[in-house]
């Protein structure tokens, strides 16, 4: 079972809007064992849409639209889905009595451009979209199938989980399984070229309908093995192993979660906390640490020290350290990797001071370097990085490198 995904909106196509609605369907649709095959974005121009429409159906058995279903004159795709479809709009009372329950304690929404959400193409199946105005579209074409959702990502989220695809799994394409297998292992600490060379007898010996592709970022490497339909899952999971074996001495994770996921869980599971202290990196690690569900379990706080100032009065870094050692020093990480825990009170704290550029290196301590610390109730532990010229990819490295380190020490 194949799918395309058709994004519609001019602001995807200008950089005004990323296209995060594309990835996260991908992902719902390899869970349930449907290949995504290509994700088109067109112009809010209905020959545009057209043609994509022709050439997804002609590739796929299901194709995902999203956008284009406000009620604002730039918002052309339900009619031209009725065109496409070859019927009209009409009324549907109960798109109409969802809309005033949705704005009931809103009344100047209810007005004529919100009256036209209620009006839908004749031919197509209507899902409730419990968080939006703009109804799920369902229409059939030659046993194939179309969904339309809006762009908005919370709504066409909660679209997918609740309505599209438990839809697709009850309709006739349900007798059409492919399983579609994916395993990633995440290593570090080797070059790309030489992980391919160490890895080229496993390549050569993998089936045919098996395939390694490497991802590499921020100093990480994701080998994600996959395999479309001519596999089972023991027959993966032995060529997973395998590749396991290959790679232990720079294996960081045997799965595909980010690195501050699998952090957060060793952290809960051994009723340990961290805080962090940041000059380079600006928030940017505490802002991982505390992205997902969950984090207070385990992270507390932090301090950005991007000053000197700051270090000295917060963190109790000495000044006459950071004028003998430079700010950028073993000795003025340290300081503040354990100040930092003392002060907020954790088991662990981590510190980050380097030179982000694009100016202040120097031929001792260039653009890129970054001294990392992690204050630990065995001790602390410090090393410095050079991670490149970027100032966006220096501070994403190091703190990529900082919970790289955390990993190892929470593993020993």
């Amino acid at each position: 079972m194949r799918a395309e995904i058709i994004t519609i909106g001019d602001e995807l196509l200008i950089g005004q809007v990323v296209d995060t609605n594309s990835a996260w369907m991908a992902e719902r649709l390899n869970e349930n064992g449907i290949e995504l095959y290509q994700i088109t974005s067109v112009h809010d121009d209905r020959a545009h849409i057209i043609a994509a429409l022709d050439e997804a159906f002609g590739r796929a058995d299901i194709v995902l639209t999203t956008g284009g279903l406000g009620p604002t004159k730039d918002d052309i795709t339900k009619h031209v889905l009725c065109e496409y479809f070859g019927t009209h709009l009409v009324e549907d009372a109960r798109v109409r009595a969802h809309i005033h329950e949705l704005y009931k304690e809103r009344p100047d929404v209810l007005n004529r451009l919100t009256a036209t959400q209620w009006l839908v193409p004749e031919c197509a199946e209507i899902l409730p979209n419990r968080v939006g105005s703009a109804p799920l579209m369902i229409f059939h074409k030659d046993n194939k199938l179309l969904a339309s959702m809006p762009g908005v990502p919370y709504e066409m989220e909660i679209a997918m989980k609740e309505q599209i695809l438990p839809y697709i799994q009850q309709s006739a394409f349900s007798n059409q399984p492919t399983a579609i297998l994916h395993r990633t292992l995440q290593v570090t600490g080797i070059p790309e070229s030489s992980l391919a060379i160490l890895l080229e007898e496993f390549e050569n010996e993998m089936p045919s309908d098996l395939h390694l592709a490497y991802l590499p970022k921020d100093g990480i490497i994701r080998l994600r093995l996959s395999s479309y339909g001519g596999m089972t899952k023991e027959e993966m999971e032995a060529w997973f192993d395998r590749l396991k074996g290959l790679v232990t001495d720079y294996l960081i994770a045997d799965s595909d979660e980010p690195l501050e996921v699998i952090v957060g869980r060793i952290l809960k599971e051994k009723g340990a906390t961290i805080a962090t202290a940041e000059s380079c990196t600006g928030g940017k690690l505490a802002s991982l640490l505390n992205k997902h569900a969950g984090s207070s379990a385990f992270y507390w706080g932090s301090v950005v020290s991007y000053d000197n100032s700051v270090k000295e009065q917060v963190l109790n870094v000495p000044a006459e350290m950071i004028k003998r050692c430079g700010v950028v020093s073993e000795e003025v990480v340290c300081a503040m990797a354990e100040s930092v825990r003392k002060l907020i009170g954790t088991d662990y704290g981590i510190a980050t001071s380097g030179i982000a550029g694009p100016s202040g290196g120097s031929e001792e301590k260039p653009v890129g370097t970054v001294w990392m610390a992690w204050a630990t109730p065995k001790g602390t532990y410090a090393e410095c990085f050079h991670l490149g010229k970027l100032r966006e990819q220096i501070t994403d490295r190091a703190c990529m490198k900082a919970l790289i380190g955390l990993l190892k020490i929470l593993n020993e």
